[in-house]
Protein backbone atom coordinates (compact mmCIF):
# COMPACT_ATOMS: atom_id res chain seq x y z
CA UNK A 1 0.00 0.00 0.00
CA UNK A 2 1.07 3.37 -1.14
CA UNK A 3 0.84 5.49 2.17
CA UNK A 4 1.50 3.64 5.39
CA UNK A 5 0.58 6.53 7.58
CA UNK A 6 -3.08 6.88 6.14
CA UNK A 7 -6.16 5.81 9.23
CA UNK A 8 -7.60 2.76 7.38
CA UNK A 9 -10.87 3.51 9.03
CA UNK A 10 -11.06 7.63 7.39
CA UNK A 11 -9.78 6.08 4.34
CA UNK A 12 -12.49 3.25 4.20
CA UNK A 13 -15.11 5.49 5.04
CA UNK A 14 -14.22 7.73 2.27
CA UNK A 15 -14.31 5.34 -0.01
CA UNK A 16 -17.93 4.41 0.87
CA UNK A 17 -18.68 7.36 0.73
CA UNK A 18 -17.90 7.67 -3.15
CA UNK A 19 -20.11 4.66 -3.96
CA UNK A 20 -21.83 4.81 -7.41
CA UNK A 21 -24.30 2.52 -7.11
CA UNK A 22 -28.31 3.17 -5.16
CA UNK A 23 -27.17 0.21 -2.56
CA UNK A 24 -24.96 -3.08 -2.39
CA UNK A 25 -24.88 -5.86 -0.52
CA UNK A 26 -22.57 -6.07 2.72
CA UNK A 27 -20.97 -8.57 0.76
CA UNK A 28 -20.46 -6.38 -1.82
CA UNK A 29 -19.11 -3.32 0.25
CA UNK A 30 -16.59 -5.48 2.23
CA UNK A 31 -15.19 -7.00 -0.93
CA UNK A 32 -14.58 -3.07 -1.35
CA UNK A 33 -13.41 -2.38 1.86
CA UNK A 34 -11.18 -5.47 1.40
CA UNK A 35 -9.06 -3.02 -0.90
CA UNK A 36 -8.35 -0.78 2.67
CA UNK A 37 -7.61 -3.36 4.74
CA UNK A 38 -8.32 -7.71 5.28
CA UNK A 39 -9.12 -7.49 9.28
CA UNK A 40 -12.08 -8.59 10.24
CA UNK A 41 -12.14 -5.62 13.48
CA UNK A 42 -11.56 -3.09 11.08
CA UNK A 43 -13.19 -3.83 8.29
CA UNK A 44 -16.71 -4.04 11.24
CA UNK A 45 -15.07 -0.82 12.47
CA UNK A 46 -15.27 1.14 9.11
CA UNK A 47 -19.11 0.14 8.50
CA UNK A 48 -19.91 1.23 12.30
CA UNK A 49 -18.24 4.10 11.51
CA UNK A 50 -20.23 4.91 8.27
CA UNK A 51 -23.38 4.16 9.65
CA UNK A 52 -22.85 6.24 12.93
CA UNK A 53 -21.48 9.54 10.38
CA UNK A 54 -24.57 8.98 8.31
CA UNK A 55 -22.28 8.47 5.29
CA UNK A 56 -23.92 5.29 4.81
CA UNK A 57 -27.45 3.58 5.60
CA UNK A 58 -27.14 0.26 6.55
CA UNK A 59 -30.47 -2.56 6.82
CA UNK A 60 -31.57 -5.88 6.23
CA UNK A 61 -28.39 -6.53 4.68
CA UNK A 62 -27.68 -3.73 2.11
CA UNK A 63 -25.55 -0.74 2.40
CA UNK A 64 -27.22 2.64 1.10
CA UNK A 65 -24.88 5.52 0.49
CA UNK A 66 -26.37 8.46 1.35
CA UNK A 67 -24.14 11.12 -0.10
CA UNK A 68 -25.08 11.34 -3.53
CA UNK A 69 -23.16 12.59 -6.07
CA UNK A 70 -19.64 12.54 -4.60
CA UNK A 71 -18.07 10.60 -7.12
CA UNK A 72 -14.49 9.67 -7.65
CA UNK A 73 -13.49 11.41 -10.73
CA UNK A 74 -11.45 9.36 -12.96
CA UNK A 75 -9.86 12.72 -14.63
CA UNK A 76 -9.04 14.11 -11.16
CA UNK A 77 -8.96 12.08 -8.25
CA UNK A 78 -7.21 9.13 -9.74
CA UNK A 79 -3.32 9.14 -10.59
CA UNK A 80 -1.96 7.04 -13.08
CA UNK A 81 1.85 6.10 -11.79
CA UNK A 82 4.04 3.92 -13.94
CA UNK A 83 6.45 0.99 -12.12
CA UNK A 84 6.46 -2.21 -10.84
CA UNK A 85 3.51 -2.62 -8.52
CA UNK A 86 1.12 -5.37 -7.79
CA UNK A 87 -3.07 -4.63 -7.52
CA UNK A 88 -4.57 -4.11 -4.06
CA UNK A 89 -7.60 -5.84 -5.28
CA UNK A 90 -6.33 -8.74 -7.71
CA UNK A 91 -3.00 -9.21 -6.59
CA UNK A 92 -2.11 -9.10 -10.13
CA UNK A 93 1.69 -7.55 -11.10
CA UNK A 94 0.84 -4.46 -13.04
CA UNK A 95 3.34 -1.93 -14.96
CA UNK A 96 0.61 1.14 -14.49
CA UNK A 97 -1.09 2.10 -11.47
CA UNK A 98 -3.83 3.53 -10.32
CA UNK A 99 -4.12 5.19 -7.12
CA UNK A 100 -7.19 7.07 -5.73
CA UNK A 101 -6.51 10.25 -4.10
CA UNK A 102 -8.86 10.83 -0.59
CA UNK A 103 -8.85 13.48 2.13
CA UNK A 104 -7.67 10.24 4.19
CA UNK A 105 -4.82 9.03 1.95
CA UNK A 106 -3.96 6.95 -1.24
CA UNK A 107 -5.60 4.15 -1.88
CA UNK A 108 -3.93 1.82 -4.44
CA UNK A 109 -2.39 0.51 -6.88
CA UNK A 110 -4.92 -0.77 -8.61
CA UNK A 111 -5.05 -2.52 -12.55
CA UNK A 112 -7.14 -0.29 -14.63
CA UNK A 113 -10.35 -3.13 -14.80
CA UNK A 114 -9.82 -3.15 -10.70
CA UNK A 115 -10.08 0.40 -9.87
CA UNK A 116 -12.84 0.65 -12.10
CA UNK A 117 -14.94 -2.45 -9.84
CA UNK A 118 -13.52 -0.58 -6.34
CA UNK A 119 -15.20 2.61 -7.45
CA UNK A 120 -18.22 0.81 -8.85
CA UNK A 121 -17.55 1.27 -12.27
CA UNK A 122 -18.18 -1.99 -13.52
Amino acid sequence: MADTDRDPVELGVELLAHLEHEELTVADALDRIETVTTTPSVQRSILDTAVMRGVVEREDGRIRPTSGGTYVRFDADVVVREGEFACERCGASISTGHFVQFDGGELGPFGSTCVRKVLGRE
